[in-house]
């Protein structure tokens, strides 16, 4: 092999040079990000070494004419021990010819766990500098693939920060005085969930948060009535631990009998026992029914039946009937069911034992046997007199609830000390200060302002929400980021874009991931997303996901049409839910009135159980939608460059109310290839205001007129 080229020990200066002046120049990014050097001279330990001349500690020893190389085969490694826990901010990369094109930088606190802080597969070499953020004692450089032929070799690895990480946050405590649990024994609990009903019912886009939580046993004679940002709950390890002979009921008598807005709200492991034999839960997006029984029937329509626009129901069991009646649309997973009635567009059930048969388009039923991959939301629940966090187990092609017929749940108990209990006025540096020492995350009802991203970068760390605890980015950041780790669990909180744009609101794993997450895959659950509506609020894109594997599971994603700070280019947000990363699965996916594409798929055998989605209604005109030559921005779209997708029960519904002559080409736009495929698309005009030409590509009927009837495709190709 001929030798490779070396940079002169001049060049070398010269970067050593240039790399100086970044850390001293004034008002420079390192300057603010690295106070202090904290890797020079430290332990140093690497996968390989080219040769004796290459050891690993000559990547620290502040001498930029030595060098670690590695042996010529990915992947390779290096890694420094900085001797203690330290708050990090800033890793400089000074590479020799021999460079990564793809690589992580990881964080540990013990040397054995690691955690992704940055990840590239587009290193250019050179002098590379990354501001991080995270508290670890343990740091690498893991190379994934070389750029030459030849190994990975660094001049210098630097890791700055500051040892100074502040005191130990605390776990556990209290929950806040917007979390009012109950006991059986309790006075006046009618009283008080009136009282809170009576703040909440009308209060679309107010700032209360609440949540009921009920202790293990019986009540009798309630009825809970449940208004905006409320979410009731039982703390038992089973729903039939916790018994209500009476109604957790959703009307709609503040909107005159419409339930299209009764969003953001939730019933989370109860029994009920309903006063007339059928409980009321007429809602639409953002009000998931989890882990209930329901002892009777459960009617999904207002009051004199109304207009609703669909919601989700999950690891539930209704002894009675299902009342669909004027439900638009509607998904039920992995529960069972006494029966279910009628239908208007799109009735999607997947595991659901009782489901009417397949019948689509007309009844509207798609029903899968099975859910391929499920993993129940986390919830909070009391063992003796200690809060825990119960942790659901993954399960493959489930049928019928995880809960029930005598059986233990499977998962595992997290307890309440090792959660940071989030308490409205913390910030975003204590949030992550608190992730670093190891906490997992329980946000309390309220609103958050972060001025910096959230960082979840701990394996099987779980963020739950009570109450609908709503987290605002301020300064144009992203709201949260998680890391390429396993088994990640988002679930029960809003995610409310702020004034300055943010890039995105939600990332779900690092650009260029390449990892396996199949085992322990990350799951995001009833975590919603708003662009306006509660106020001016602008972001290029709501929720991405690069991780592969991860399964989003009932999501509501909302560039708001009505509210406070609405317009085309007021709460402007081009694009709803990306996603980058292979075998991600959605169950339960509700994405409306993007600017531009409202879903875009670029990963490889994704898999979609349920879409519900609304244009944008306020476009200005055919100009302002206009994609190239194509008459708008297709509500879902699989990238031409995707081998493997699949779909069931899909629909896209247009009200340009703005300007009615505006055409849609198509709902949906996928390439045309044998694995890719769909089953059960429509597409429907809302009284005319505006028009489909096709459902998917170039395929299926127009919608036509003024009458609101769906043009479908059973089959794709």
């Amino acid at each position: 092999m001929p030798p490779r080229p070396r940079p002169s020990l001049a060049a070398a200066l010269a970067t050593a040079l240039v790399a100086a002046l970044l850390v001293l120049l004034p008002g420079s990014t390192t300057a603010r990000a690295a106070p202090v050097l904290l890797s020079q001279g430290k332990p140093a330990t690497a996968s390989s070494i080219e040769g004796a001349g290459t050891p690993a500690s000559a990547a620290v020893d502040g001498d930029n004419g030595t060098r670690w190389s590695s042996q010529f085969a990915d992947p390779q490694w290096i890694q420094v021990d900085l001797g203690a826990a330290a708050q990090l901010s800033q890793v400089v990369l000074h590479w020799e010819t021999a460079h990564a094109r793809a690589y992580r930088i990881e964080l540990s606190t013990d040397g054995s766990n690691w955690t992704t802080a940055h990840s590239t597969a587009a290193g250019t070499g050179g002098v590379q500098t990354l501001d991080i953020t995270g508290t670890a004692r343990h740091v690498r450089v893991y190379g994934t693939q070389r750029a030459t032929a030849w190994g990975y070799s660094l001049w210098e690895f630097q890791v700055y920060g500051t040892t100074d990480t502040g005191p130990t946050l605390p776990g556990g405590g209290d929950l806040g005085p917007n979390v009012i649990v109950f006991d059986p024994s309790t006075p006046g609990i009618q009283a008080r969930l009136d009282q809170v009903f009576q703040q909440q019912e009308s209060a679309q886009f107010g700032s209360g948060r609440y949540q009921f939580l009920f202790k293990p046993g019986t009540y009798n004679g309630l009825n809970a009535q449940i208004g905006f940002y409320t979410a009731v709950s039982g703390l038992g390890l089973s729903p039939d631990d916790t018994t209500i002979n009476g109604d957790v009921t959703v009307d709609a008598g503040w909107f005159n009998g419409n339930a299209t807005q009764n969003f953001w709200r939730s019933a989370e492991n109860l029994a009920l026992n309903p006063v007339n034999g059928t409980d009321r839960w007429a809602v639409s997006q953002a009000a998931p029914f989890r882990r209930m029984h329901v002892r009777g029937g459960l009617n999904l329509a207002p009051n004199g039946y109304g207009w609703a626009s669909g919601g989700y129901i999950a690891d539930s069991k209704i002894d009675g009937q299902v009342g669909n009646y004027s439900q638009q649309q509607w998904y039920t997973r992995d529960s069972s069911i006494g029966g279910w009635s009628n239908g208007v567009w799109n009735q999607v059930f997947s595991g659901t034992q009782g489901a009417p048969a397949q019948g689509f388009p007309n009844p509207p039923y798609t029903t899968l046997d099975t859910t391929p991959v499920s993993r129940e939301k986390p919830f909070l629940y009391l063992d003796g007199d200690d809060y825990k966090v119960f942790v659901p187990a993954k399960r493959v092609n489930a049928r019928g609830t995880s809960w029930g017929n005598g059986t233990a749940p499977q998962g595992s108990s997290v307890p309440l000390s090792q959660f940071y209990v989030v308490k409205p006025g913390a910030s975003a540096a204590t949030i992550n200060q608190a992730l670093a020492q190891g906490l997992h995350l329980l946000f309390t009802p309220g609103v958050y302002h972060v001025d910096r991203t959230i960082q979840v970068n701990r394996p099987g760390t779980v963020v739950l929400g009570l109450g609908l605890a709503t987290i605002v980015p301020d300064n144009g950041v992203t709201a949260m980021k998680v890391g390429d780790v396993d088994g990640v669990r988002l679930a029960g909180f809003l995610i409310d874009a702020g004034p300055v744009n943010s890039p995105s609101l939600l990332e779900v794993g690092p650009a260029g991931t390449t990892t396996d997450h199949a085992a322990d895959p990350t799951t995001v659950q009833d975590v919603f997303i708003r662009v306006g509506g509660a106020g001016p609020g602008r972001a290029t894109l709501g929720m991405v996901v690069n991780n592969h594997d991860t399964i989003v599971d009932h999501t509501w994603i909302w560039r708001a049409d009505h509210g406070d700070g609405v317009g085309w280019e007021t709460n402007r947000s081009d694009y709803g839910f990306r996603v980058n990363g292979d075998d991600v699965l959605a169950t339960g996916l509700f994405v409306e009135h993007f600017n531009k594409y409202d879903v875009q798929w670029n990963g490889e055998r994704g898999r979609t159980i349920f879409f519900q989605n609304e244009k944008a209604y306020d476009a200005p005109n055919q100009a302002a939608i206009q994609n190239g030559s194509v008459k708008g921005y297709a509500a879902y779209q699989v990238a031409d460059s995707v081998n493997v997708h699949e779909g069931w029960g899909l629909g896209s519904y247009c009200y340009y109310n703005v300007d009615p002559t505006i055409r849609q080409e198509h709902g949906f736009q996928a390439p045309v290839k044998p694995g890719v495929r769909f089953h059960d698309l429509l597409v429907v005009s809302l009284g005319g205001n505006g028009q489909y030409e096709h459902v998917i590509n170039g395929t299926g009927a127009p919608t036509s007129g003024t009458s609101t009837v769906p043009s479908t495709i059973v089959s794709f190709p």
